[in-house]
């Protein structure tokens, strides 16, 4: 079982996080956009089925997954990708 993330969690700093997306091939208009975000993360887990939830005055995100199995993981309406 991995360790409890369950919990609120704020964004303190993103450093990089342009460059980061920026090797990501996300568009510039996005890149911009998340850059001034600071989204706070509410974690749900119950044992190794985790739910994500991205919280920004953007834009909304929920992530939901088992660790260690693989998962498709539709990023449309974001940046419009589709990763595994």
């Amino acid at each position: 079982m991995p360790a409890d993330f369950n919990g609120y969690w704020k964004m303190v700093s993103n450093d990089n996080f342009e460059e980061y997306l920026k090797a990501l091939d996300v568009n510039v208009a996005v890149r911009k956009i998340a850059n001034l975000l600071k989204p706070d993360k509410e974690i749900l887990q119950n044992g190794d089925h985790m739910i994500i939830k991205t919280l920004s005055t953007f834009r909304n995100y929920i992530m939901e997954f088992d660790v260690g199995k693989e998962f498709e993981e539709d990023l449309s309406g974001v940046d419009d990708r589709k990763c595994m």
